[in-house]
């Protein structure tokens, strides 16, 4: 294995780490505003959160590249505001991971609150509870899987980015050289056993992202199953 594989490994968990606990209370509000309410241009802003999926890496990382110009406005006034330029920088790869998994954040937790039954919102509040002991008693304990299941892929997503970070970020040694480029620079090197060890290690870690999302899922709907069983039956015997 390259002696800089570790290094390189490394920068990738951070950037996933940051990724992760930067975007997921994004998501959490986008998600849960999304599911929640009806208003005019919501299909456009549900199209645009999954764009990032369409678009080839290279596209985008093009885009976010001249976005993050500093000889650009918004390039300008994003470096006055981290003190850094965002290009070929950790903190421009940061952000640039944000925007790309903006869809892997947002549609679980989305799906997870369009999961809840609407009359359990409107029992709550017959019961006397408010918006907030709304959340805490009612909606976090049934979106919490849909929490994991984002954070999850925001992870595994994160580590396995190519396009984007090696357009934002470049190939800097220590600061944006992540696990995707190294494996990249190993078969460009001709060491293909290097760039093996490496990509079973992506490989074997986007496995296990894929069980943990997959079981979630399967746990979601069975929970969404019993509540709606639930539900029918209580309608059913205030009808009696």
């Amino acid at each position: 294995m390259p002696v800089d594989a570790l290094p390189a490994f490394l920068l990738s968990f951070k950037l996933a780490a940051w990724t992760t606990l930067l975007l997921l209370p994004v998501g959490f509000l986008v998600g849960r505003c999304l599911s929640l309410n009806q208003f005019r241009g919501k299909a456009w802003i549900e199209a645009l959160l999954l764009l990032p999926l369409l678009l080839p890496p290279t596209v985008l990382g093009f885009y976010l590249l001249l976005l993050f110009s500093p000889t650009s406005m918004t390039g300008g006034w994003l470096q006055s505001l981290f003190g850094v330029p965002l290009v070929f920088s950790f903190p421009g790869l940061v952000v640039a991971s944000m925007i790309v998994n903006l869809p892997f954040a947002v549609q679980p937790i989305q799906q997870s609150f369009n999961a809840i039954p609407a009359d359990m919102h409107e029992a709550a509040w017959v019961s006397g509870l408010g918006s907030f002991k709304t959340f805490l008693k009612i909606e976090l304990p049934l979106t919490w899987q849909g929490v994991l299941c984002a954070a999850t892929l925001t992870f595994a997503h994160t580590l396995g980015e190519f396009g984007v970070v090696l357009m934002v970020g470049g190939n800097i040694a220590g600061e944006t050289r992540t696990a995707s480029i190294a494996i990249y620079d190993s078969v460009q090197a001709f060491d293909l056993q290097g760039a093996g060890l490496m990509t079973v290690g992506l490989v074997v870690f986007s496995l296990l992202a894929l069980v943990v999302v997959q079981w979630f899922g399967r746990r979601q709907s069975i929970m969404a199953a019993g509540q709606h069983q639930s539900t029918t039956r209580s309608n059913q015997a205030l009808v009696r």
